[in-house]
């Protein structure tokens, strides 16, 4: 039975003109080069629909409604609460994971979030004990997360700490569901021109058989 590699992309632009989205694009092509054994599935969060998270959508903290109050709810409710699930699902069944953003205003774009909010769900990424302590759920294999980040500035690794609190956020979460190996793939100072974007592409691409050889899966 083949693995599966979730790769999800936020970002407007077209892959040719994103360097976070080239450099995932590179690194995707030589996992598979060199893990055959898995399969590759794609989410755009500019392109796919990712629901707003409504009230009337859960019965408790992280626990969507269930099939006997399901059937009091519009159709567009019901929708949207497909689609959350088929999100988590999706999420839950892949083993590697590749996530490409750009770095915004020291985080990342707002649709990864609402992603998030959608896979963060009770009984699928998390549990919570007799404590009403949460523990993740993806701790059941081993799988990894790859972060793609670009930025137009250098940003010197002292820095990194308080400048990187989209990355930070990432890792975070991610160790919260489970998910114990995260790896970073920065694409620092793409510059304004395109020989700097260039030279930061390439210094990307030198670290990715790296990043793979790291991997757990």
């Amino acid at each position: 039975m083949k693995k599966k590699l979730l790769y999800i992309s936020v970002n407007s632009k077209p892959e040719d003109l994103s360097s976070s989205k080239t450099v995932a694009r590179k690194f995707i092509n030589r996992f598979l080069e060199r893990n055959p054994d898995f399969i590759l599935e794609e989410i755009d969060l500019y392109k796919n629909h990712i629901p707003k998270l409504e009230y009337q959508y859960y019965e408790k903290r992280n626990s969507l409604v269930k099939e006997d109050k399901l059937t009091n709810l519009g159709e567009q409710d019901k929708r949207e609460i497909n689609i959350i699930n088929e999100l988590c699902d999706q999420f839950v069944e892949a083993r590697v994971y590749v996530i490409s953003s750009p770095m915004w205003s020291l985080s990342f774009p707002s649709q990864l979030k609402a992603y998030i909010d959608c896979i963060v769900q009770d009984g699928k990424t998390i549990t919570f004990d007799d404590d009403e302590k949460p523990d993740g759920l993806l701790n059941d294999f081993d799988r990894s997360v790859v972060y793609v980040q670009s930025s137009g500035a250098k940003i010197p690794w002292i820095m990194k700490p308080i400048l990187n609190k989209g990355l930070n956020y990432i890792e975070s979460i991610m160790k919260f569901i489970g998910i114990k190996k995260f790896e970073e793939l920065l694409v620092d100072g793409t510059g304004t021109t395109e020989e700097e974007r260039q030279s930061s592409l390439k210094n990307a691409y030198d670290k990715i058989d790296e990043v793979i050889d790291s991997l757990k899966f």
